[in-house]
């Protein structure tokens, strides 16, 4: 996976959350990833646990799936999340 060279703030990250037309971001172990496309995004909330504009590193061990949805055809790589 090539990661553009870009950093993503958490500020960004958090308003890049779906409301009033922006885009659906998350971030997993310091990668950006837009979801607007995906269909298990589409209404602003991934299986009624999780909200876009956050960082999702702690929470994917719990999910039933691994890794492997970041290579969806509907996820594009944004960028790096920059540390707070």
């Amino acid at each position: 996976m090539e990661i553009p060279d870009v950093i993503i703030s958490p500020l960004k990250l958090r308003r890049n959350n779906g409301d009033r037309g922006t885009p659906k971001w998350i971030a997993h172990q310091g990668v950006v990833y837009d979801v607007s496309d995906c269909p298990r995004w589409r209404k602003d909330m991934h299986e009624n646990l999780h909200f876009p504009g956050q960082d999702l590193t702690s929470e994917l061990p719990d999910a039933p799936h691994g890794q492997i949805v970041f290579q969806n055809p509907c996820v594009r790589v944004i960028g790096r999340l920059a540390e707070e």
